[in-house]
């Protein structure tokens, strides 16, 4: 009887685990840093500018990001008067303490590095879906030696728009675009833990394969005091 139960079990097809999607990835990062990524961040950073692969001029900013979708570098120092507001799906110029130019353009690195996890998750789906990724894609890679999740493409030459995760932190590590004959790609690395979560503090930013900035951050600080006011257009020089 016992030799017949072994027999029968070996016919038995064991159950093959479900593969993951790009949607099913999300939930399980949202599940893990919702309510719990630090909702502010505050950095200096070393700025590197290239151009034909060479260095040309190098700046220190100073940032701060308030999530989902505010950001503030001030060029040079603090107090300088000079740099630049992200607020939702606009950007604003300053130079000499006024806001010289508006424009409708997102900071959409706000959004992957933190900022998806202060909106209701349906949000978030509908979000990466304007920003034109394709959740109906995806796959496993490595990059850099460590395991990846590819949100967005079902295989790493595909030329489409795609966030790779890390595995194991499930934090984005690098990202790829195309705009017709234009790619743009852009890596985050050397993460430090901050709290319950994560920040890179080493980014670097290329257009067709070619260097374009080289960004690397000091004196990160998460969940501080900040000025919302620092986010107001309409408080810029006052």
């Amino acid at each position: 009887m016992k030799l017949f139960a072994a027999i029968i079990f070996l016919f038995i097809p064991f159950a093959q685990p479900k593969d993951m999607t790009s949607t099913e990835l999300l939930k399980k990062m949202y599940a893990k840093y919702h309510g719990k990524w630090h909702n502010n961040l505050s950095f200096n950073q070393t700025t590197e500018m290239y151009r034909k692969d060479s260095l040309f001029k190098s700046q220190t900013w100073y940032e701060h990001i308030l999530y989902p979708d505010k950001l503030r570098i001030e060029f040079d120092k603090p107090g300088s008067g000079n740099g630049i507001i992200f607020r939702g799906d606009s950007t604003y110029v300053i130079s000499n303490n006024k806001v010289t130019r508006s424009i409708k353009n997102e900071n959409e690195l706000i959004f992957f590095l933190g900022g998806m996890y202060f909106v209701p998750f349906d949000q978030v789906l509908a979000h990466f879906k304007a920003l034109n990724y394709d959740l109906a894609k995806f796959h496993e890679d490595t990059w850099k030696g460590k395991p990846v999740f590819v949100i967005g493409a079902d295989k790493p030459d595909e030329k489409v728009n795609q966030l790779w995760i890390d595995q194991e932190k499930l934090v984005s590590v690098r990202f790829i675009k195309y705009d017709g004959d234009t790619k743009e790609e852009g890596t985050f690395e050397d993460q430090v833990a901050l709290k319950k979560a994560w920040s890179e503090t080493l980014c670097k930013f290329y257009i067709n394969d070619h260097v374009l900035q080289v960004e690397r951050y000091h004196d990160v600080v998460a969940g501080g005091p900040v000025d919302k006011n620092l986010f107001e257009p309409s408080m810029v020089g006052k």
